[in-house]
């Protein structure tokens, strides 16, 4: 069981400034008729806070971005009638956040000693010290761990005794040799000391504060790594990755939140499957690309398969097609065949996509960064018949923004952004001008009637019975039942055309669609 009872509508994923500029502009966006009760939810990256690196996952603290959004957007949000899905980000805080800026200035005395990661402390008789002044630790310890990107996962510190200091750095940092203010001269995702007292007050407050703006569903970005233990791997070490989990969600209980833990692994290592198992809704990142390779190669077995798995395991999801970070492919080893994985990698990347590797190493495939749209060749029945069949796979839809109008890779966006900007190329923030052109658009207005559809259609809901079959390998039936109502979606993925019929209780025929 989740930490509460949430619905399983759709919900609209976006950056803040995405739809128009600021929240403010993405309110209206929602005020349209066309919006009206089309999603339940909204999913605001975190930009919406106090942020510098990393389009918003390093964040300074998680008040209001006041360039971007301001309290009473939320007001108006909640006076639609949506709800919100926040992150928050477990395993690390941003360099200029207070705690690490008040290490910086007081350094051991500081009441945040302990706050990081002291990386020479953390090792201390595991390893030698380098004349770089941190330790490298022994072998034996190294070849158990698992590394984000090339070299150790440090960042030096200058301290106010000036000497250099290395801390926990997991993910991005970005050093400006030049610039002589100590504060501007680094940035850094700096990983927090979970065995620290301090550390879980902020993560209590966090999740209050997240409570005060309304927030149902809490993204736990890179929980993960949060935990750090001598001689593991240092992602998802385990036992302890539980138990830390464990205890975040004694605090969100307490504010009637659900946590949604986000992590990538290989369907092979069945970690969604622990996820749901300790009582938790957990990612669908395997449907965006078991949706690719069903439409391409025009079978839809692995999509039966997954949708009577889901089904049959009890598993609750919030699924997507497009998303912030890219589109998943490391997931799919054990699920789709490895050759497959390949080829549809190449056809993501002919179409004008990026291959996101980890450190450099090209069998380790992590996520293709392309717009849905693009990825799909940018056909409008594929888009259409992509949609179709996530809201009727099991789960909570999500719904990238930028699927919405049908947005194709932006590769000025990936030449601006410079050095590690791929994942701009499906982030292009819509003027207003480009929201109303986009609501002229047939694929976008069909969407949005079969999202209106998934919203109100009682035979859909998390405690549904469905069923999927393939009658032929190109053709695909899932079937919702609820409280007597159905929900019937018929596809063919080699003409990519589907249609679909509801019934409610009595019988009678509520909804009809056809794709043209």
């Amino acid at each position: 069981m989740t930490n509460q009872e949430i619905s399983d509508g759709a919900m609209l994923n976006f950056y803040p400034d995405s739809l128009g500029g600021k929240l403010s502009d993405a309110v209206r966006f929602l005020q349209q008729p066309e919006l009206g009760d089309a999603f339940s939810y909204l999913y605001i990256l975190p930009s919406l806070f106090n942020t510098d690196l990393d389009r918003g996952f390093s964040v300074k603290d998680y008040g209001f971005n006041p360039e971007l959004a301001a309290p009473e957007d939320l007001d108006n949000i909640k006076a639609l009638g949506l709800s919100l899905k926040l992150d928050f980000i477990l395993n690390h805080a941003s360099v200029l956040s207070p705690q690490f800026q008040d290490l910086l200035e007081n350094g051991e005395n500081s009441k945040y000693a302990d706050f990081f990661i002291n990386w020479n402390k953390f090792w201390e008789n595991c390893g030698k010290m380098t004349d770089k002044g941190y330790i490298q630790p022994d072998d034996k310890y190294l070849k158990e761990m698992f590394f984000r990107k090339l070299g150790l996962p440090l960042l030096m510190v200058e301290m106010p005794n000036g000497q250099s200091v290395p801390y926990w750095n997991t993910f991005y940092q970005q050093i400006n040799e030049n610039e002589p203010d100590l504060k501007k001269r680094y940035l850094g995702q700096m990983d927090l000391n979970t065995k620290s007292p301090l550390v879980w007050d902020f993560y209590d407050n966090t999740l209050q504060t997240l409570s005060s703006y309304g927030a149902k569903i809490v993204r736990l970005d890179a929980f993960a790594y949060a935990s750090k233990e001598l001689g593991k791997r240092n992602f998802l070490n385990e036992p302890e990755i539980w138990d830390l989990l464990s205890q975040v969600k004694i605090l969100a209980d307490k504010r009637s939140i659900t946590l949604l833990p986000e992590i990538h692994a290989s369907y092979s290592e069945k970690i969604y499957l622990k996820l749901s198992q300790k009582g938790y809704i957990v990612y669908d990142f395997f449907l965006p690309g078991l949706v690719i390779d069903a439409l391409e190669h025009h079978n839809s077995e692995l999509l039966a398969l997954w949708a009577t798995e889901l089904a049959a395991n009890g598993i609750r999801t919030v699924n997507m097609l497009g998303c912030h970070d890219g589109i998943p492919l490391l997931d799919l080893k054990g699920l789709v065949p490895d050759e497959r994985i390949l080829a549809l990698i190449d056809l993501t990347v002919s179409r004008g996509g990026y291959v996101k590797n980890l450190h450099g190493q090209k069998n380790v495939y992590y996520q293709v960064n392309a717009t849905y749209y693009s990825a799909l060749g940018e056909d409008d029945r594929k888009m259409l018949l992509a949609r179709a069949l996530q809201i009727f796979m099991p789960g909570k839809p999500q719904v990238w923004y930028l699927d919405l109008f049908a947005g194709k890779n932006d590769h000025q966006a990936v030449i601006r952004a410079g050095r590690d900007g791929h994942k701009e190329i499906n982030r292009t923030n819509l003027t207003a001008e480009q929201i109303a052109a986009g609501m002229e658009q047939e694929i976008t207005l069909k969407q949005l009637k079969l999202l209106r559809f998934r919203n109100a259609c009682p035979a859909f809901g998390f405690d549904a019975h469905i069923t999927a079959s393939c009658p032929s390998p190109e053709e695909l039936t899932v079937t919702w039942e609820n409280n007597g109502a159905t929900a019937r979606l018929n596809a063919n993925l080699a003409k990519a055309a589907f249609d679909i019929t509801a019934t409610n209780s009595s019988g009678q025929t509520v909804f009809q669609y056809e794709s043209v």
